[in-house]
C-alpha cells in the first residue's frame, strides 16, 4: 500500500488522531493551563458546527484541539491536506515549490505559500549543540546565493545573500546559517561558538579562517583556486562534505524555488538541513521524517501579516 493512501492523508477525523498521538504522546494536555485531568472530547457535529478534533478542558473550561499552540493554530485548511503538504516537504530531496503544493493540493497559491512556511517552521530544531566532540572533524565553508534587495553589484559577491555552513563528519549532520559578511571578525566567533575546541577544522584557503588553529585542535586547508580538493599527504583534510551539501541546497533553491528574499532566507536553510540531517543514510525514511517534522510543530506560532510585510 502506498504511503499517500493512508486514512489520515484523505480522512480529517484520521489526521486528527494520527497527530494527536504524536503531539500528545504521553497523553492529552491542555495547550491553555496544562491541565492532563479532566479533559474530555467533544463529539464532532456538522449540524450543531462543532469542529472535529475538539476537546474540553474540565480545569480551565476552554476548547481546545491538537492544532492550538502549534504552527498549524488557526490553519483554515483541513488538516488532512497539511500532513500531505508535510510528507510531499519532508520526502522531497531538493523541495517542492508553493506553486506545485497548490496544484497537488488544490488549494490556493496564497494558502499553499504560508503552508510551506509553517512546516519549515517546525523544521526548525534550535539544537545549540558543539560540534566535533572527541576530536572528530568539522568541515567549515560559506557560499553566495541570490542577491540582496537595494544592493547594487560593485564587486564579486558583494550584493548576494552569504550563508555558513558546518558539517559534522562523525554525526553526519550539518548547521546552516545567514551571515552578514564573510570576514574573520564575523565568521570565527561562529565556529568557536559551534564546534568543540578538540576538534579538527576543516577549511579552504579562505582568509576568514586563517586562526582556526589557534581555537581548536587542528586546521587542515585545501587551496581551491589551485585546483586543489584534497589533500595528498593527508586525506582526510577536504571540505568535500560540506561542498556537497551545498549543491544540494543550491540546485533547490535554483531548480526548484528560484527565488528567495533575504527575510525568509532562514526557513528555506532550516528547510534543506532538516532533510539532511534525517536523510536514508542516518537510518530516516519518508515517514519517519516527516513525524520527525510534525514533532517541531509545538510552541511555534507562523503569523501571515508579518511574513507578507518581512
Amino acid at each position: 500500500m502506498s504511503v499517500l493512501s493512508k486514512p489520515y492523508f484523505h480522512n480529517e477525523e484520521a489526521a486528527f488522531t494520527y497527530l494527536e498521538g504524536i503531539v500528545w504522546a504521553d497523553g492529552t494536555t491542555c495547550p491553555h493551563c496544562g491541565g492532563v485531568d479532566r479533559i474530555t472530547k467533544v463529539k464532532a457535529n456538522p449540524v450543531k458546527r462543532i469542529r472535529e478534533g475538539l476537546w474540553r478542558c474540565g480545569d480551565c473550561k476552554k476548547q481546545f484541539t491538537v492544532k492550538v499552540g502549534t504552527v498549524f493554530e488557526h490553519m483554515r485548511l483541513p488538516l488532512h491536506k497539511a500532513l500531505q503538504a508535510v510528507y510531499l516537504m519532508t520526502s522531497s530531496k531538493k523541495g517542492i515549490s508553493a506553486h506545485q503544493l497548490h496544484r497537488v493540493l488544490e488549494i490556493t497559491y496564497k494558502s499553499a505559500w504560508f503552508l510551506a512556511h509553517r512546516i519549515r517552521e517546525a523544521m526548525r530544531d534550535g539544537d545549540l549543540s558543539a560540534f566535533g566532540g572527541n576530536g572528530g572533524i568539522v568541515e567549515v565553508d560559506e557560499t553566495f546565493i541570490g542577491k540582496l534587495k537595494g544592493v547594487e553589484k560593485k564587486r564579486a559577491f558583494h550584493h548576494k545573500m552569504k550563508v555558513l555552513a558546518l558539517v559534522d563528519r562523525d554525526s553526519g549532520k550539518a548547521r546552516t546559517m545567514v551571515i552578514d559578511n564573510v570576514k574573520a571578525e564575523t565568521l570565527m566567533p561562529i565556529v568557536i561558538a559551534n564546534v568543540s575546541r578538540e576538534a579538527r577544522i576543516m577549511t579552504d584557503e579562505h582568509s576568514g579562517y586563517r586562526d582556526a588553529g589557534k581555537w581548536f585542535a587542528g586546521h587542515g586547508t585545501t587551496s581551491h583556486g589551485k585546483g586543489e580538493y584534497v589533500n595528498l599527504q593527508d586525506r582526510t583534510i577536504h571540505s568535500n562534505t560540506v561542498e556537497g551539501y551545498f549543491s544540494i541546497f543550491k540546485r533547490g533553491m535554483k531548480g526548484i524555488y528560484q527565488h528567495c528574499g533575504e527575510q525568509h532566507l532562514h526557513r528555506y536553510l532550516a528547510e534543506f538541513e532538516f532533510r539532511y540531517n534525517n536523510r536514508e543514510k542516518l537510518g530516516y525514511n519518508d515517514t519517519y521524517r516527516s513525524e520527525c517534522a510534525l514533532n517541531g510543530i509545538v510552541g511555534k506560532r507562523v503569523s501571515y501579516r508579518p511574513l507578507v510585510k518581512a
